[in-house]
């Protein structure tokens, strides 16, 4: 059995940036415990904007500047990077919420084989929730699993309202 990890735009934007937040902050040694001990292969989503992000319809919604590609905001966390530098990962650049690469590419990577997943990361009530709806939709007899403990929301109620969500939908909350 193949397991995959995704670990969910855990970029300095979110964590201590210009989206930041001392729950982000919190979970990071979390994270980088669950990437160092994790058997499996690994998938890393990033938060991907242009310069023009303000004109972009999340952009009006959300007018706040975050992960414009190139940038320092853009860059994971440094301590997830220093986690990851001794695993083989592939990133997946995504510019919104979820990603609809990543149900193809594990299914590419699983090669027919049956798979669990794992997510981790930033943020829950976004792009967290939206990547494990995603999955579970595609792979919906698959077990998807979310680690709260490697997870922060914009708010520490919308994060567990997320996690109650993710519930409903038969994801897996650890």
């Amino acid at each position: 059995m193949k397991h995959f990890l995704v670990v969910v735009d855990i970029q300095k934007d979110f964590v201590d940036g210009a989206l930041g937040t001392n729950e982000a902050i919190a979970i990071i040694d979390n994270c980088v415990e669950k990437i160092r001990t994790f058997d499996g292969e690994i998938i890393v989503t990033l938060d991907t904007h242009s310069d023009d992000y303000l004109s972009s319809a999340e952009g009006k919604k959300l007018p706040v500047v975050h992960c414009i590609k190139g940038t320092d905001g853009w860059q994971l966390n440094d301590k997830i990077a220093k986690a990851l530098c001794d695993k083989n990962y592939e990133v997946v650049e995504k510019p919104t919420f979820g990603s609809v690469q990543l149900p193809e590419i594990i299914a590419e990577k699983a090669a027919g084989e049956d798979f669990d997943i794992t997510l981790i990361g930033l943020c829950t009530d976004i792009c967290v929730v939206s990547n494990a709806l995603l999955l579970k939709a595609n792979f919906y007899e698959k077990e998807i699993y979310v680690d709260s403990s490697c997870c922060a929301g914009v708010t520490v109620d919308t994060h567990n309202a997320s996690l109650d969500t993710m519930r409903c939908c038969q994801i897996n909350v650890l």
